[in-house]
């Protein structure tokens, strides 16, 4: 099963309006996808719930996982996004 390690480079972590952007950018993938943090168990990406119960902070590492048609071209996309530091990106646009 196709795999990427991230860490989160969003100043607040995996939290509010990061974990959104996230969440949504995994619901939209043509695959399921999941995500955990070290040795967890893996809780879907596309849940709000399971996302925000990681408790994942600004560089703590992830592993997205996929299975399934387009499940390179789909992590490449998350692992983009959850390096990001998407606070900071929403303050650039302000």
């Amino acid at each position: 099963m196709p795999m990427r390690t991230v860490a989160v480079g969003s100043a607040s972590g995996l939290h509010a309006r990061p974990a959104a952007l996230f969440v949504a950018a995994a619901a939209a993938q043509p695959v399921r996808v999941t995500i955990r943090v070290g040795d967890k168990r893996p809780v879907p990406a596309n849940s709000m719930l399971s996302v925000l119960s990681l408790g994942a902070k600004r560089g703590t590492e992830v592993v997205i996982e996929a299975e399934g048609e387009g499940a390179d071209t789909a992590l490449d996309a998350l692992a983009d996004l959850l390096a990001r530091d998407l606070d900071a990106e929403e303050q650039a646009d302000a």
